[in-house]
């Protein structure tokens, strides 16, 4: 089977080294992939949102299943330019159309579907240029702090958690002026929850699902939670304060409602559905969805499910996925991410990277990397994603730290403290 796999982080080398371990897996490709990828397959020299070379592509080198990293392609409709290309029309695509991408798409989108199909989740009203007067006197009687967010994709940056009134006013008043383009056009408005972040993964064919293994992240540059937010500095699975009478709560409450929700809705969803939730006191709340697996989540999630997942990804295209049984390893996954020196602001590429080879006993997942004159060099912001897996949690944050240390590049940085708030949950 020829397969391709659109993306070039982290969360797409993790995906094209789980591929790879498939007997099913003949051929893989990667557009436009990385350093890392380009080592287990075959990187295609084109953006990811650039549809019409996907579609060559797909035709060139036959291919039978495509898997779509990023929420941006999908969000612009990559699924529904090439089901309407006759001749690829029939093939395997896991990931939803631009309608089922808009969980992630349209943050009023996903708050009105939460309310329709009462999927627990913080309260909300969403405001434009036009409502802007009726918006600031929401602000006014609102509890602090509150939440804004901008409505579309904004790289992970729209999001501001304002301490004040007058705050939050002038991030309104910002939001809806153009700060972040078309992406806060509309601005939703939301409750503040105080509880502990995870997040639970579900691959669904439309009908039937799997839940994948649930992960913590840690989004703040500094140790304690502490500075601005990333994409993630890391991330560990499974979450010790996920009790199985948690998860069951999520099952029941959040993704049984939410896939029903889309059926009612007459979408046909086949790919992930990543689910932030917020633990409130035990009870699961959502903070929101994505349209695809989470980046560094993915580089924990994997690495612990033991069913082929070529398997996996062509029953949810085929809507078999009832016909599986998904095997999770009872290990724990701990991932530290590099980034470059000065990131989430202004950084360098460029640095070569060296010592990759002295790793042992743990996965280095490409993030923002590129190969130059036959050595890697940094190429991003985030860098290197170092997987361990231990039998304790304490041994996965172990080796996974010791790796980070052994790697070098001009400027690397890395948090010290993934998973460490973990070990009081702990026996």
């Amino acid at each position: 089977m020829n397969i391709l796999i659109l993306g070039s982080g982290g969360r797409e080398h993790a995906f094209a080294w789980k591929l790879t371990q498939s007997p099913l897996c003949d051929t893989l490709f990667v557009a436009p992939g990385n350093a890392g990828t380009a080592k287990v397959a075959t990187n295609l020299p084109f953006g990811y949102s650039d549809f019409t070379a996907i579609a060559e592509a797909i035709r060139t080198h036959q291919i039978d299943l495509l898997l779509v990293g990023p929420e941006e392609p999908l969000v612009k409709g990559v699924v529904d330019y090439l089901r309407k290309q006759p001749d690829i029309a029939s093939l395997r695509i896991v990931g939803p159309d631009a309608q089922g991408a808009q969980l992630e798409g349209s943050k009023d989108f996903s708050k009105r579907f939460m309310a329709q199909y009462n999927v627990p989740t913080a309260s909300s009203q969403t405001f434009t240029d036009e409502t802007i007067e009726e918006g600031l006197a929401y602000l006014e009687s609102h509890s602090l702090p509150i939440v804004l967010k901008a409505d579309g994709l904004a790289a992970g940056k729209g999001v501001i958690i304002a301490e004040t009134v007058q705050e939050a006013k002038d991030t309104l008043r910002e939001m809806l002026g153009g700060r972040f383009g078309e992406a806060g056009h509309r601005v939703v408005i939301e409750q503040f929850l105080r509880g502990i972040e995870l997040s639970v993964f579900v691959l669904t064919d439309g009908v039937n699902y799997k839940i994948l293994p649930e992960a913590k992240d840690y989004k703040r540059i500094g140790e304690g939670d502490t500075g601005p937010n990333t994409g993630g500095m890391g991330a560990v699975s499974p979450v010790v304060f996920a009790t199985k009478t948690f998860l069951q709560k999520v099952e029941e409450r959040v993704v049984k409602p939410t896939l029903a929700g889309l059926q009612e809705e007459g979408i046909v969803y086949k790919g992930f559905i990543f689910i932030g939730l917020m633990n409130v006191k035990g009870e699961p709340v959502v903070i929101e969805y994505n349209a695809r697996m989470g980046d560094p989540e993915t580089e924990v999630v994997l690495p612990r499910i033991q069913t082929d997942l070529v398997d996996l990804l062509v029953a949810t295209a085929d809507g078999e996925l009832d016909k599986i049984t998904m095997q999770v390893s009872p290990q724990t996954a701990v991932t530290t991410v590099l980034v470059a020196g000065g990131y989430p602001d202004v950084y360098e590429k460029g640095k070569p990277i060296t010592d990759l080879d002295q790793l042992d006993d743990v996965t280095a997942f490409h993030a923002g990397t590129t190969s130059q004159n036959g050595s890697v060099v940094t190429n991003g912001g985030r860098v290197l994603a170092i997987t361990a897996l231990a039998n304790s949690l304490e041994n996965a944050v172990r080796k996974s730290q010791e790796a980070a240390r052994t790697v070098s590049y001009d400027g690397k940085y890395f948090r010290k403290d993934i998973g460490l708030d973990l070990l009081r949950y702990q026996d």
